[in-house]
């Protein structure tokens, strides 16, 4: 059946519909609010998504809900916005027409210096006071991940998140109140059609459906698929690269699809980190302080699942913990599936077994065995908001005192996300021991010989990833905090 296809992105700005035919595919949004719409509170900072300054809402048709996500402008193309709500920090105002309550406890607990990076505080502390009106300091830290601040120090701007009810109720915020006029602008503008808008040699693509993904990819198998644009954004700021056509699939309902049951997690390709957060930290709690260390709030609100994976990037953080629990992904071409191996997947730097037209459609994450130890690591200058300079995640089951199976998969220590197959090999079918524990750590260096960059030196990579493999020991061993074992 032949789909409909409309020629202009369509969404609402502030109180603005905005419509936009003659639209380049990597024009982002940040360039879009301050050069053609002169919104010049949202800043540019870094350009990649690092610091925050550029952070502004933009709320989407959920279920039956509208939900309001921070994310980061500068990497953030305006195609992706078809059928969305893009609130910037000119949009804020109190119910007097003063001060919104984020400003106003800003301003009172001193939040502000040179004041570049207000803005973005304030819309990501804005983002957080509609979901969490009253949040206790870790909330605040961690929905402040992404916001970078140069002078003030972030003691005056924790107390101030702390203080915003005190100013005034989300109840009377302008995007509660008018929530239920949003929600039917917003269900005008999405009219179930194909968008193809710009010029003829930079167009751009939002396809109607996942079906009718399939179908524009086998007519365009060379586009470029931007789903969350953490990746792809940095190609456009800081490469110039050309990724014409670009078809946009971040607001795909189709997939986000979640499935939870005793044996695992079906995860659509669209889902977010934030959108997976919950049921990840439910089925595999090992890994829910890893998860909160991908990238900032901003970044998890944009980024998916899918799309860490297919860019087979050797230090993308889902990967490795995805292998040790054996996930597989389904592959989509047309209306041929394939079902592969995650770990095998990843072929060399660079390539993976994708061909061309062919599309990541679903993760499938097995239930962790009970019993099983498992455990996830990240290594990294910073602690939050920053890409890892090694990660290593390992599985592994003690039957009748020795090692029945075993997983060890690292990332940023070779060409790909990587099994230490020498490592594993050392352990299998041996007692689980110190001595032994040992030998597998030394056998990394069979495994891999890392290479050394702006992160890390190759020296350094080596000896961390045989350090975390000591740490999972002594873990396991009740000599550091102990593991924590597969749910029943």
């Amino acid at each position: 059946m032949a789909v409909e296809v409309r020629n202009s992105v369509r969404f609402l700005l502030n109180d603005e519909v905005i419509s936009l035919s003659d639209l380049p595919a990597a024009q982002t949004l940040l360039d879009f609010l301050r050069l053609d719409k002169r919104l010049s509170g949202t800043k540019e900072g870094c350009a990649e998504g690092d610091c925050g300054a550029c952070t502004v809402l933009v709320g989407r048709l959920a279920g039956d809900g509208l939900v309001y996500e921070s994310v980061n402008a500068c990497i953030r193309f305006v195609g992706s916005l078809d059928g969305c709500h893009v609130v910037t920090v000119e949009h804020l105002k109190g119910q007097d027409g003063g001060l919104h309550p984020v400003q106003q406890a800003m301003v009172e607990n001193h939040g502000s210096q040179c004041g570049f990076c207000t803005p973005g505080f304030v819309m990501s502390l804005y983002g957080l006071w509609m979901q969490n009106p009253t949040p206790d300091v870790d909330a605040v830290e961690q929905a402040l991940q992404g916001n970078l601040c140069r002078c003030t120090g972030y003691a005056p701007i924790i107390r101030a998140a702390m203080a915003i009810s005190s100013h005034g109720k989300p109840g009377d915020d302008i995007l509660v109140a008018e929530r239920a006029e949003v929600m039917a602008r917003l269900r005008d503008l999405r009219d179930g059609k194909r968008v193809e808008a710009g010029a003829e040699d930079d167009r751009l693509i939002i396809p109607a459906n996942v079906d009718d993904l399939a179908d524009v990819l086998m007519a365009h198998p060379g586009a470029t698929i931007v789903a969350g644009s953490t990746d792809v954004g940095l190609w456009v700021t800081k490469f110039m690269r050309d990724i014409t056509p670009a078809v946009f699939i971040g607001g795909l309902e189709d997939l986000k699809g979640i499935e939870a049951g005793p044996d695992g997690l079906m995860l659509g390709a669209g889902v977010s980190y934030t959108e997976a957060f919950a049921l990840i930290g439910a089925h595999y709690p090992q890994m829910a302080g890893y998860w909160s260390r991908i990238g900032g709030a901003q970044v998890r609100n944009m980024g998916t699942i899918g799309g860490n994976i297919a860019n087979g990037s050797p230090i993308g953080d889902t990967p490795p913990p995805l292998i040790a629990l054996g996930a597989s992904i389904v592959l989509r071409k047309g209306a041929a599936r394939r079902v592969v191996q995650l770990e095998d997947y990843f072929i060399a730097y660079g390539k993976q077994d994708r061909s061309a037209g062919e599309f990541v459609e679903s993760v499938n994450i097995p239930a962790l065995p009970k019993g099983d130890l498992f455990a996830v690591y990240k290594i990294s200058k910073r602690r939050d908001e920053d890409i890892s300079a090694l990660s290593a995640a390992i599985r592994l089951r003690i039957e009748n005192g020795v090692v029945s199976d075993v997983v060890m998969a690292f990332g940023g220590m070779a060409a790909t996300p990587k099994r230490a197959k020498a490592a594993e090999a050392a352990l299998l079918g041996q007692a689980w021991d110190e001595a032994q524990a040992e030998k597998a750590a030394l056998a990394l260096a069979d495994d891999f010989q890392p290479i050394g960059d702006m992160r890390a030196s190759a020296e350094y990579r080596l000896l961390a990833a045989q350090n975390l493999v000591r740490r999972f020991y002594l873990e396991s061993d009740g000599q550091v905090v102990q593991l924590s074992r597969g749910a029943a």
